[in-house]
Parts: C-alpha cells; structure tokens; sequence
C-alpha cells in the first residue's frame, strides 16, 4: 500500500468513526476478554499488511472506546477533540517533530511562542510570562512549584537544583482541603512530601477560606507556597483569588491550578469569577479541557520567567540550543518582544526533553476560534450546564447539590421507597452508563455519594441535554 493510500484509508476510517459518535451508546461496548481477543495474541513472524492492520485496529478498538467526542460524553471534564485540533494532529504526526529545541522545529517553535502569546491575551495574564506545552495539568503543576521552590529557596540562599533539598530551609505548603489530586502528587515528584502540607478549610462550595489562610500566613515564617484553584473539580467553583493574592503579596509564591476553570477569564460574561488571578505568581491549565484541543495538551504559565526556566533548563555540549545574547539572558519565549526575540528553546520550559509538537493543534485551535469563539465555547458549556442541573431539578427524587457557576454539576437521587439514598444514586449512574444515551460518573461530595456532570465538548446541544435529561430520568424510575 502506497504513503498516500495508507494514509486516505485512515482520514477515511477517523471520518467514518466521527460520522457516528452521535448515534452509538456512548460508554464501551465490549468486555476485556473480548478486547484481549481481538487485540491480543502473539507478534507474528512475517506482520501484515499496513491496510490489514490499520483496519484490524479501528474494527476492533471501537467496541472498547469511551465515546469522549460524543456531544453527550459529560465525564471526567474531557473535551471533545474539536476537527481542526484533530487535523492539525494529523499534520504533527505526518510531519514526525521533536519538540525540545528550535533546532529540531524551528515552526513549532514559533507556533508555540505564538499560541503562547494568544493564550495570555486571552486569559488577561502578565505578557511577559512564560509559558510551556506540557502533557496535562498533572506536569503542568508540577512545572509550576518547580518554579516556586526554585524561586523561595534561592531567595533564601539555597541552589535546591545544585544541591537538592537535603539540607534545604524547609518551604510551607498551604492547599485547600478541596485542591486537586495532582498539587499533592506534584509535590511528591518533587520531593517535598504530600504530607507535610497545611490544609485549609473550605466553604460549602469548595472554596478555600480566605479567612482561615489569612489565619494560616501568620502563623508562618520562611518560604512559603500556597495553591488555590479556578474550578473546584466537583463543583467548579473558584476560589476567592483577588482576596487570596492580597495575602500573600510579599510573603508566599501563589499558584493557581485552574485546569479547566481558568478558561472563564477568556469570557467576558464569566471572568469576574476569575477576578484577581493574574496577580498569582503561576497558573496550571489544560487546553484538552475547555479549548477542545487532542490529547495530551496542557499549559504551565509563569509570571517568573528565570525562575521557570532555572528550574526546568537543562543542557550538553551536543544540544544545538539557541544562545541568548548577554550572560543570564532570560526570555519567556511568548514572542512579545517582536522579532528581537531570541528563537524559543522548548526544552528549558519543560519537564519533557524529546516530545510530541502538541504546540501545532493548539495554534490551530485558537487560530480557528478567536476571542469571541473561545469566549462562545465556555459560555455555552456553562449555559447547557444549566439546562442540565434545571432539568434535573425538575425530576422527583433529584436533587442538586451546587451553585452551577460554571460547566459542573453534581446531581443526587433518592429512592422515593425511600432506603440508601448513596446506593441509589450510584446505581442510578451505573444503570445511566448502561444505557447509553449519555456517559456521566459519580463522585463524593461532602460525604454524599453524587452524580458528577461535566459539560466540556464543543459540539454538545440543547436537545443533547434534554435527551440526557430524559434518559437519566428513566433510569432512576426504571
């Protein structure tokens, strides 16, 4: 089979497979025995054929997919991998790129200075930030408090990259009760233990307490790091970040992990949720999230560029790297310098030295979208959010546990037998995912078992919330 055959074959076999995402149950579909059946095997002596396989490969993977484009997937906050991030995937993967350096990309390099660019214009953050293409939130907060712990300690006269942490004046860490799963885990790659951190309350809606980090800071002396959030990930409600960076201006790094709930500042119906967050020093968010781009695609921003970079910098005699003019030359490589701007080594700001040119799909994203388009995005996922929770309301036995201000919502069902209102809600969100119509999970909130909606996908309709609405009605009738 010729390169372009090869390739028509699969364009076509991704239309197809987009042609249906609409009409088959959205939750997989065959069992593990079975995929291990089709999947599985030995590695034969002599291959087959590229059509053979390709075609094996679409047949028999689509029965275990998790149908996330489907405009009713509403799972785990993943976005529906719009088209045009799709066919710019498609092009990064033709074209074979390694990310690190301009050396190996000099294009991608310039498209992620200038994604970069777009995405702190967009979010109203600081122009000289840095800013680095990571995998996903999880790096992107880890390449955030890297910064931070680069910045506090050298502050207080330790080089924790020369000399490591052993011996290091110890930095506080202060998170919200309600922080996600990824600040801890980011501190233990770090080194810094997830078990040493100082809590804070939050409110009923998984804020963190401003008053009680106030009475946190001054119990404190010496580096300290404190992680708030935009978009709590039950609830999607963000912190008080205005109040918050008051506090800790001159006395603590502030990072702000806003995986999905940052993209609110892109619209202006929205962003006074997010008022205050560009006084924070960091910000960690997902542009396979909200901006609909391919997996994996995650941003870290830093209003600190030679922190950033001191941290994550690496080099050798046989890297071809990009010398900056004068000694410690930093730049943010965001290319608002204009065309002075020296070429942007991707390597020194982030974790990852060879990697995929996720850069490209999320140039194309924004390229396609604009202001208003991005702005549109996130308004209308937090509106459908809205129908969806009111809709719900309406239904005997349901009821909704939070203030939807943004595109979460977490739904409980009582029996109306009455019994294990927990068991029943988990069974009403078991029997919703057999169904098919629509794909939601389940979480725990407050101690409550609850039904968590998560409305991210740019093709998602009136009329799919409605007949989502309707199936997960039946299901708790059933």
């Amino acid at each position: 089979m010729s390169i372009p055959e090869l390739f028509e074959r699969a364009a076509r076999l991704a239309h197809e497979y987009r042609a249906r995402v609409g009409s088959i149950p959205v939750a997989p579909r065959a069992s593990m025995a079975a995929l291990r059946a089709s999947l599985g095997g030995a590695l034969t002596e002599a291959g087959s054929s590229e059509g053979d396989t390709l075609d094996l490969l679409a047949r028999a993977a689509e029965p275990g997919l998790l149908n996330t484009v489907s405009p009713r997937f509403f799972g785990f906050v993943i976005g529906a991998s719009a088209p045009m991030g799709v066919a710019a995937d498609f092009l990064t993967s033709a074209w074979g790129q390694n990310a690190g350096l301009y050396a190996t990309s000099p294009a991608l390099a310039v498209a992620e200075e200038t994604a970069a660019r777009w995405v702190l214009e967009l979010l109203g953050l600081p122009p000289t930030s840095s800013v680095g293409f990571v995998t996903g939130c999880q790096m992107a907060n880890f390449t955030a408090l890297a910064s931070a712990r680069h910045a506090l300690l050298h502050a207080a006269g330790w080089d924790v990259e020369e000399h490591g942490l052993f011996g290091a004046p110890p930095v506080h860490v202060v998170i919200s009760e309600e922080a996600h799963v990824t600040i801890p885990r980011a501190l233990r790659l770090l080194g810094m233990g997830q078990g040493r951190v100082i809590r804070v309350p939050s409110d009923a809606q998984g804020r963190m307490r401003a008053d009680a980090l106030e009475q946190t800071l001054g119990g404190l002396q010496g580096p300290t790091l404190v992680c708030a959030q935009a978009g709590n990930v039950n609830t999607g409600a963000v912190d008080d970040l205005d109040r918050i960076a008051s506090l800790c201006a001159g006395r603590a790094w502030l990072h702000v992990d806003g995986a999905f709930g940052l993209w609110a500042a892109a619209s202006p119906r929205l962003s006074h949720l997010v008022h205050g967050v560009a006084r924070a020093d960091s910000w960690a968010t997902d542009a396979h999230k909200w901006l609909n781009a391919p997996y994996d695609s995650g941003l870290v921003i830093v209003k600190h560029p030679a922190a950033h970079k001191a941290a994550m910098t690496t080099d050798a005699a046989y890297l071809v790297k990009e010398r900056l003019s004068g000694p410690g030359a930093v730049s943010g490589g965001t290319g608002h310098e204009g065309d002075s701007a020296p070429p942007r080594d991707a390597v020194d700001w982030v974790p990852e030295f060879s990697r995929r040119a996720r850069g490209f799909a999320v140039w194309a994203q924004l390229r396609t979208l604009g202001r208003t388009g991005v702005a549109s995005l996130v308004d209308r996922c937090c509106a459908l959010a809205s129908r969806m929770a009111q809709g719900l309301a309406r239904e005997a036995g349901a009821e909704i546990l939070n203030d939807v201000v943004l595109n979460q919502v977490l739904a409980r069902f009582t029996p109306a037998s009455g019994g294990d209102t927990d068991a029943f809600t988990r069974e009403v969100i078991a029997r919703t995912q057999r169904e098919g119509t629509c794909w939601l999970g389940g979480s725990v909130w407050k101690g409550k078992a609850v039904m968590r909606v998560s409305v991210s996908g740019h093709a998602t309709t009136e009329e799919d919330i409605d007949r989502s609405v309707r199936a997960i009605a039946s299901c708790a009738k059933a």
